[in-house]
C-alpha cells in the first residue's frame, strides 16, 4: 500500500470525523435543548450508539457509495482526493455559518464533480444518483410525517396526564429515542466513508476482483464518526434544537423516534440519506402539531437553501480540486 493511498485513507477518516463533528447536533440537539442531558453527557451517549451501529444495520449504504454513485472502474486516488476535499471544504464553510447542511450530500457532490471532470457524464451511475437526489426530498418528508403521526399518537395517549407527569416520562423516553437516532446516524453516515475507502482499495487492486468492505475499514470509520460526535459543534445544536421550533421532552421524543425510523428504513434499503434533512423534517412536523407558528419558517427556509446548494457546491469545489491535482 503506497503512502498516497494511506494519506487518502487518513483524509477519508478525517472527513468521517468531521461528519460526526458536523452532524453530532442531529443526534443530540433535542436531548440537549430539552435539558434531559448536558451537552457533555449527550455527546458521549450519542457517540457510543454511533459506534455500535454496524452491528445492527449492515453495510448496504457502503456498497451503494462504493459502486453505486459513480463507475467503480474510474475511481482512483485523484478522484478520491478531489471528492474528499470538495466535501470537507463545503462542510467547514457551512459549519462556520452555523448551517445544518448534509455531509452525506457534500460527499456525493464531491464524487459527481470529480467524475464529471475526469470522464464526463458516462461515469455517473444514474439509478444511484436519482435515488439519492429523490431522497433529498423524500427523507425530510417522511421524517415530517412520522414525527407528526407519532406526535398525534403520543399526545392522544397522554391527553389526560398532567404536564408534569408527561414531562417526567418523556425525559426518560428521550434517552431511548436519542439512542435510536444515534444508531441511525452511525449506521447511515459512517458507511459513506466505508464506501469511499473500499472503492479506493478496490481501484488500487488491494481487494482482488470482488468489491467488499474490509472489517478494519468498518471499525476505523465507526471509531472516527464516534470521536467526531464527541467533539461536536454547539452552534448547530442551537440551530437544530431551538431555532427551528421550541421543543419539550415529549416533542423531542417524537421527533427523534420518527427520524430514527426513517433512517432505519433508508439504511436497510442501501440509500445514503441526510440525517440532517431527516431530523429537521421530523422537528418541523412535531413543532407544527402544536401550531404552525411554533415552527420558525424563516430559519427553516435558510436551511432548505443550504440543502439545495450542497451537491452543486461540493461538486464545483471537487471539480476544481481534480483539475489542479490530476
Amino acid at each position: 500500500m503506497s503512502l498516497y493511498i494511506i494519506f487518502l485513507i487518513l483524509l477519508a477518516l478525517a472527513f468521517d470525523f468531521l461528519n460526526g463533528f458536523h452532524d453530532s447536533a442531529n443526534s443530540i440537539a433535542t436531548i440537549v435543548s430539552t435539558r434531559v442531558l448536558s451537552p457533555k453527557y449527550a455527546v458521549v451517549w450519542a457517540a457510543f450508539f454511533n459506534f455500535v451501529a454496524f452491528l445492527f444495520l449492515g453495510l448496504h449504504v457502503a456498497n451503494t457509495i462504493g459502486k453505486g454513485i459513480i463507475d467503480v472502474n474510474i475511481i482512483g486516488p485523484h478522484v478520491i482526493l478531489a471528492t474528499l476535499v470538495g466535501a470537507c471544504v463545503w462542510d467547514i464553510l457551512t459549519w462556520f455559518f452555523g448551517l445544518p447542511t448534509s455531509s452525506s450530500h457534500a460527499l456525493i457532490g464531491g464524487m459527481v464533480g470529480a467524475a464529471l471532470v475526469k470522464t464526463g457524464p458516462d461515469a455517473l451511475v444514474a439509478t444511484g444518483i436519482i435515488k439519492t437526489i429523490a431522497f433529498i426530498f423524500i427523507s425530510p418528508t417522511v421524517g415530517l410525517f412520522l414525527g407528526l403521526i407519532i406526535g398525534i399518537a403520543v399526545y392522544w395517549g397522554f391527553r389526560k396526564a398532567t404536564p408534569l407527569h408527561v414531562d417526567h416520562i418523556f425525559r426518560k423516553g428521550q434517552l431511548v429515542s436519542a439512542a435510536l437516532y444515534s444508531l441511525g446516524h452511525g449506521g447511515n453516515d459512517a458507511q459513506k466513508t466505508m464506501g469511499i475507502i473500499a472503492g479506493l482499495l478496490f481501484s488500487a487492486g488491494l481487494l482482488g476482483d470482488t468489491f467488499y468492505v474490509p472489517f478494519w475499514v468498518v471499525i476505523s470509520c465507526q471509531t472516527a464518526i464516534a470521536l467526531g460526535t464527541m467533539f461536536g459543534g454547539w452552534r448547530i445544536v442551537k440551530t437544530m434544537g431551538q431555532k427551528i421550533a421550541k421543543l419539550r421532552p415529549v416533542d423531542g421524543f417524537c421527533a427523534e423516534t420518527g427520524a430514527a425510523l426513517s433512517l432505519f428504513i433508508s439504511t436497510m434499503m442501501g440509500i445514503p440519506v441526510s440525517t440532517t434533512h431527516t431530523i429537521t423534517g421530523s422537528i418541523m412536523g412535531v413543532g407544527s402539531l402544536r401550531r404552525l407558528s411554533a415552527v420558525r419558517w424563516g430559519v427553516a427556509g435558510r436551511i432548505v437553501w443550504a440543502w439545495i446548494l450542497t451537491i452543486p457546491g461540493a461538486a464545483v469545489i471537487s471539480a476544481v480540486t481534480y483539475l489542479l491535482t490530476a
